[in-house]
């Protein structure tokens, strides 16, 4: 039945898709960070759903009357180079073969986000592409919260087999990453029955990320909810609301949670955490022997930890976004995967400040300053799993370049406007006729 239903969902986006290219992004987003034809057990697990959407999109792209054009933003090239450095790095790799595969995968991401970009204009498709993302990740957080609850936390929540965030810190990171986002929707509404929904569907999140046991996740939950705090608006209620929900949360908490966290501190016993270490010195060893493109992709194997890992039998993935980029693809690699996250940032931050005067775009602020909120999570999160190439970062990139475009036009007419009704002549007053 699921199967059929996720066939049927996707069969009848195509003619919304033809006819507003926008929906081809969101039905991508969907079937790609959700990932809803792995909850059947049929034949859609297999079906290459998000190919026929790729290909639907770029075909409504061509014949749409609307000319798309690729957007010359300093972060979309970034972007751009960011994925030409991969393709050099993959040529030089030391398994070209599992390098190209890999190569493919982030092309489809990169691709993709690229498409959204040149699609995404108006207040309402940035709404569309965010609901996507929020939907998409909101949907285990939610879930996972509740069978915490049933559960007493006594198990830990995994995410969808096949995926970026199937293991539970990957998993965890995802939904820590979208709480912001909530936060921003919540805002947003001032039905009632709707800000119930968002309050309760932030606290369930936080909790499933609770009950991923990742320490990683915890460590970011605390960074980001001060953070959170910090940006909201009303401090007061917003303080409240913590420090309420997470006595609470951690009630809910067994003990072996509490060793788990508190096992951060004694690092050096875990072999977990040593492994990480392991692999971050291969990492470094290898781009600096290699400093330009790095290994490339594929890189985590006993051949490569022999010849650059302190231990070269504690093999381990790089279990870190930056040394996951330094590694594969040298430190002009790391600098332009850093530099995406700059101008991202930069653009929140110029959208927060221009948006903020302007009551119609004061929406647009606050998007802003959440994304921020979001990526910072990422950020410190990201420090500890092999996340680089995760798509959610990335479409978060697009939502706020298509924001600062979106406040830039607005702002350019509203100008233009103003400097047109200052030279418009005047009419003479009556009495200067009489």
């Amino acid at each position: 039945m699921r199967d059929i239903l996720v066939t049927l969902i996707v069969l009848a986006s195509i003619p919304y898709i033809f006819k507003q290219p926008i929906w081809g992004g969101v039905m991508w987003i969907w079937i790609s960070v959700m990932n809803p034809h792995a909850q059947g057990w049929g034949f859609a697990r297999t079906f290459p759903f998000a190919a026929l959407i790729a290909c639907v999109t770029l075909a409504a792209i061509l014949m749409s009357k609307e000319r798309q054009r690729f957007p010359t933003m300093p972060v979309s090239i970034a972007m751009l180079a960011f994925l030409g450095w991969m393709g050099l790095s993959t040529l030089f790799a030391i398994h070209p073969d599992g390098a190209t595969e890999q190569l493919i995968k982030v092309t489809k991401i990169l691709g993709m986000s690229f498409v959204l970009l040149m699609v995404t204009k108006s207040r309402r498709q940035i709404m569309l592409v965010l609901w996507a993302v929020v939907f998409s990740l909101g949907f285990y957080g939610v879930k996972g919260g509740i069978f915490t609850i049933r559960s007493g936390g006594s198990f830990r929540i995994w995410g969808p087999e096949g995926t970026f965030i199937e293991g539970n810190n990957e998993i965890a990171l995802a939904i820590v990453m979208v709480i912001p986002l909530i936060y921003f929707l919540y805002t947003q509404t001032e039905n009632k029955w709707w800000r119930y929904a968002g309050q309760a569907a932030m606290c369930l999140c936080a909790l499933s990320a609770l009950a991923s046991y990742s320490r990683g996740a915890a460590l970011a939950i605390g960074v980001m909810g001060a953070f959170l705090w910090f940006k909201s608006h009303n401090r007061l209620t917003f303080g409240l609301l913590l420090g309420f929900a997470v006595p609470l949360m951690l009630m809910i908490m067994p003990g072996e949670w509490f060793d788990r966290i508190n096992s951060i501190n004694d690092y050096k016993e875990d072999g977990s955490a040593m492994g990480r270490i392991n692999a971050w010195n291969m990492t470094f060893n290898l781009a600096k022997e290699r400093p330009l493109f790095g290994g490339g992709f594929d890189i985590y194997d006993p051949g490569v930890f022999l010849l650059y890992a302190p231990n070269p039998l504690d093999v381990h993935a790089a279990h870190s976004i930056y040394f996951q980029v330094l590694g594969e693809h040298g430190f002009v690699g790391l600098l332009l995967f850093a530099l995406i996250g700059f101008l991202t940032w930069r653009n929140c931050g110029w959208v927060v400040r221009q948006a903020k005067r302007v009551e119609e775009l004061r929406w647009a602020a606050s998007l802003a300053s959440m994304i921020q909120v979001s990526l910072l999570g990422f950020f410190v999160g990201g420090a500890f799993l092999s996340l680089a190439y995760f798509d959610v970062p990335y479409y978060l990139v697009v939502i706020a370049a298509a924001t600062r475009r979106l406040v830039s036009r607005t702002l350019r007419t509203r100008a233009e406007e103003a400097r047109a009704a200052a030279s418009a002549p005047q009419p003479f007053a009556e009495s200067a006729l009489s």
